[in-house]
């Protein structure tokens, strides 16, 4: 091979991304309002972590059932939402009345009850464990006969036993099919099953979800007072709700998925009152839909999760805590922008070979999210760090997490605040 071809084959190897470098480092909604219309950059970060609460609390309140089993996915959330009340008590009267109500209507017991509850329900019907779980364990014992048939397959020939080599195409379709098949069948029944219960479930703890539901109330309050007070044109917060049983809000679009409906939203004027005027550089947002339909090439990248205290050898991750970085998307996707693409050489197995409900990265609606591709990035030839793309969540959300590579490897100081 001549070094022309050399060269080629090197350059080869790294796979750039064109679209994450020629487009516009994308910014949240936050960022957008706050340079149009002049505002602190810290104001919005409290509107944005105030909506974080309040997307929890709703989809929990709605999809109870998809919590059952996962104590470490449950404790995580707590434990986040937990962090962004306590912040409260730096900010005004209104906001501190929103943390004591927090503590008065003791959220986080009311949410840990529920869980119980509910699972108490689950197991009184004969379910004791996790859809994932189950849906793991079924995997595993369709596919470990299929792998062995297989085997069987490709040992005979070495005893001198013919095998008809039509007879391997039909054993193929039948292995990659049968797992999926059964896959639906699981998720389909488990559909069936939180349908049929949902009113009992309600009814019997009605008590608790209405607290809950009153507690989302008061921050929605909350928020539209706040933007009401900075003057912020209130067409331009949008976001999503699973139930609409709330006060002061204009229904934008809706969504089916998976037997829910997800409400696009934002909040009214009080009546009588004139909207603020839209800046004219707002004006395009504005009319193009937050939410539109997702393009089959189009890859989100807002939804950022840094595998936190990671401990880790060689590629190898045995341990992390995972840490939603959402408010340093625009940070995040600059980091990517600076880095060059290569496929890692071991699968995401083999990665994080003990990815469980005790150890996994989770979508913001509490599902835990499969990895679909692996990259490794060069960051200027300083920093080498994983990239995990998950696959699209069934809440329509995608999470990117990205990772130090070996945990005794030095972080550079301008990627600290990332990685830390």
């Amino acid at each position: 091979m001549n070094e022309n071809e050399n060269e080629k084959t090197k350059g080869s190897e790294v796979r750039e991304r064109p679209s994450r470098r020629t487009r516009p480092v994308r910014k949240t909604q936050g960022q957008i309002l706050q340079e149009a219309l002049g505002l602190e950059p810290e104001a919005l970060k409290n509107i944005e972590a105030k909506l974080s609460i309040i997307k929890f609390l709703d989809y929990f309140s709605e999809e109870t059932l998809n919590f059952i089993f996962k104590k470490s996915n449950v404790d995580n959330h707590i434990e986040k939402i937990s962090e962004k009340i306590e912040k409260l008590d730096l900010g005004g009267e209104e906001d501190k009345l929103l943390k004591k109500g927090f503590e008065d209507k003791k959220i986080v017991e009311t949410v840990e009850r529920l869980t119980t509850k509910v699972e108490e329900f689950a197991l009184s019907k004969g379910i004791s464990k996790s859809i994932d779980k189950r849906l793991r364990n079924l995997s595993f014992i369709v596919s470990a006969p299929l792998l062995g048939i297989a085997v069987i397959f490709l040992i005979l020939p070495y005893f001198n036993i013919p095998v008809d080599s039509f007879l391997m195409f039909p054993l193929l379709c039948v292995f990659c099919m049968v797992p999926q098949l059964v896959k639906n069948s699981v998720v389909k029944k488990w559909n069936n099953f939180k349908e049929e219960n949902r009113s009992e479930i309600y009814t019997k703890n009605r008590d608790d979800f209405v607290v809950l539901k009153s507690y989302i109330g008061e921050v929605l309050a909350n928020i539209r007072s706040n933007l009401l007070e900075m003057e912020v044109p209130l067409e331009l917060i949008k976001f999503s709700l699973f139930n609409r049983d709330y006060e002061n809000l204009h229904l934008i679009n809706q969504k089916k998925i998976k037997g829910l409906t997800e409400n696009y939203v934002s909040f009214e004027y009080p009546e009588g009152m004139d909207p603020f005027p839209i800046p004219e550089m707002l004006r395009q947002q504005y009319e193009k839909p937050i939410f539109p339909e997702k393009k089959k090439d189009e890859k989100p990248e807002k939804n950022f999760v840094v595998l936190t205290e990671m401990k880790g050898k060689d590629g190898i991750i045995t341990s992390f805590i995972p840490s939603l970085k959402d408010s340093l998307a625009e940070e995040i996707n600059q980091l990517l922008n600076d880095s060059e693409f290569t496929e890692s050489p071991l699968k995401f197995t083999e990665i994080i070979p003990n990815y469980s409900e005790d150890m996994a990265i989770y979508c913001i609606c509490g599902e835990i999210t499969e990895i679909s591709i692996v990259n490794i990035c060069n960051w200027k030839n300083k920093f080498k760090y994983y990239l995990f793309e998950g696959k699209q969540c069934q809440c329509g959300d995608q999470i990117y997490a990205l990772s130090p590579m070996d945990s005794s490897e030095e972080i550079p100081e301008e990627l600290k605040e990332i990685f830390y």
